[in-house]
């Protein structure tokens, strides 16, 4: 599988994950970026041994987007504290079905097996996020999503439970063929040793997007 790297140096990889790649190896002979990745810095730098890549956050397999890798071990910590303080930001869009207007959902997630539910209760965990609709395109919307806290599929069950399951999500929503519509288009994070403010942007080329291209290059 051809990789699309972003940016490279010596304490970081930015890359982009397609969808259906696992962001790390579950024990099957699914393709996981870490492993690729691997091979990839071990081949090009010509690395004896194992090779060290941290890996700082996940994105589902469905999902595809921006992700970033340390290739050292300060690296990874000084990420994954961004990450506890919430100066790592994400943005996603996706395509839902219905209309609907900015806003804000907050709710208590529980995980049960392979899925998260929406609890009536305050028994789960806090998950919150807030979006943006930037067009509609018969009966969907493509929204801007901030993710204020990173839940187990937090955009899914949440936009599902609210009445607007995400295209393509055959877990929460709609049953049928065709990808899931939800790209990890944006990641800003500060570099872990030059302390450089960093912000990557892809905008996802899938065909689920292609109607709402007028949106997307605005």
């Amino acid at each position: 599988m051809k990789l699309n790297i972003l940016y490279e140096d010596n304490h970081l990889l930015v890359v982009e994950k397609p969808p259906f790649v696992l962001s790390q190896s579950d024990g099957s002979k699914t393709p996981d970026m870490l492993t690729l990745l691997k091979e990839y810095v071990k081949e090009k730098y010509q690395k004896k041994g194992n090779v060290y890549l941290g890996l700082v956050h996940r994105l589902d397999k469905e999902v595809g987007g921006i992700m970033v890798f340390a290739r050292t071990s300060k690296a990874a910590r000084r990420l994954s504290e961004q990450i506890r303080s919430h100066s790592f930001e994400k943005w996603y869009l996706a395509i839902v079905t219905g209309h609907l207007t900015d806003g804000v959902f907050e709710d208590y997630l529980v995980r049960d097996e392979y899925r998260s539910l929406v609890s009536n209760t305050k028994e789960g965990k806090l998950a919150r996020l807030t979006y943006q609709v930037l067009g509609t395109v018969k009966n969907c919307s493509l929204v801007r999503i901030f993710l204020e806290t990173g839940r187990h599929h937090q955009i899914r069950v949440q936009f599902a439970s609210h009445g607007h399951p995400l295209l393509g999500d055959k877990k929460y929503g709609l049953k049928g063929d065709g990808f899931l519509a939800l790209y990890a288009y944006h990641l800003s994070f500060f570099h872990p040793v030059t302390k450089e403010k960093m912000t990557f942007e892809q905008i996802p080329t899938n065909l689920a997007f292609q109607p709402f291209s007028l949106f997307l290059y605005k």
